[in-house]
């Protein structure tokens, strides 16, 4: 059973920053993409950012230039640095790991989320 468990979330005001970490458990994902999803109440589930196996980045126009995902394979971590934050950053940020080494999508797997919120 893959596990996904994140941390760093919590209450930061408009301007502000954090740092989202994501560890696997049971599981390495060195050749997997990994990435964050998002979901604001009462809205889908949206793609935040991906990070390829071989590093290579996707983010979603709203975050870009102020989000940054990166991972750590020896350690068996991901983490979004989040910059600049805006009221409308406020989710529940989840943890994804992709079945392919590429994308972020069609499939995978997903942590338990945890709440960022950001006052405005």
């Amino acid at each position: 059973q893959v596990q996904l468990v994140e941390s760093g979330g919590g209450l930061v005001q408009a301007g502000g920053s954090l740092r989202l970490s994501c560890t696997a458990s049971r599981s390495i994902f060195s050749a997997n993409a990994m990435g964050w999803y998002r979901q604001a109440p009462g809205e889908q589930r949206d793609l935040v950012a991906c990070i390829s196996s071989d590093g290579s980045t996707n983010y979603a126009d709203s975050v870009k230039g102020r989000f940054t995902i990166s991972r750590d394979n020896a350690k068996n971590t991901v983490s979004l640095k989040m910059n600049s934050l805006k009221f409308e950053d406020t989710a529940i940020y989840y943890c994804y790991k992709g079945f392919s080494s590429r994308s972020c999508a069609n499939g995978g797997y997903w942590g338990q989320g945890t709440q960022v919120t950001v006052s405005s």
